[in-house]
C-alpha cells in the first residue's frame, strides 16, 4: 500500500473510512487534514499523505493549498 499510486488513493477519503488493513498498511504516515474554523467547517478529509509532515506540506503546496489551514497527524495502527 506504500506505492505512491496507493497513497494517493486515499486523499479525499475521510481517516473514519479506512479499513483495518489500509491503516495498518499507512501506520506511521502522516496525514494533513483542514483545521476547523468558525468560517469554514473542516470536510475532515484527507488532503495530504507522506513520510513526514515536510512531505505533507510539499504536496499541499504543489495544490495551492496553505499548509497553516491544515492539520497534521500520524495514522496509528489499526490495533
Amino acid at each position: 500500500m506504500r506505492r505512491l499510486e496507493d497513497l494517493k488513493a486515499v486523499i479525499g477519503r475521510s481517516p473514519e473510512t479506512l479499513t483495518t488493513r489500509e491503516r495498518s498498511a499507512l501506520a506511521g504516515q502522516y496525514i494533513a487534514m483542514e483545521v476547523y474554523t468558525p468560517a469554514a467547517p473542516p470536510r475532515r478529509h484527507i488532503e495530504a499523505i507522506g513520510g513526514s509532515v515536510a512531505e505533507c506540506v510539499r504536496q499541499l503546496q504543489e495544490r495551492g493549498l496553505d499548509p497553516a489551514r491544515f492539520e497534521f497527524t500520524r495514522i496509528e495502527p489499526a490495533f
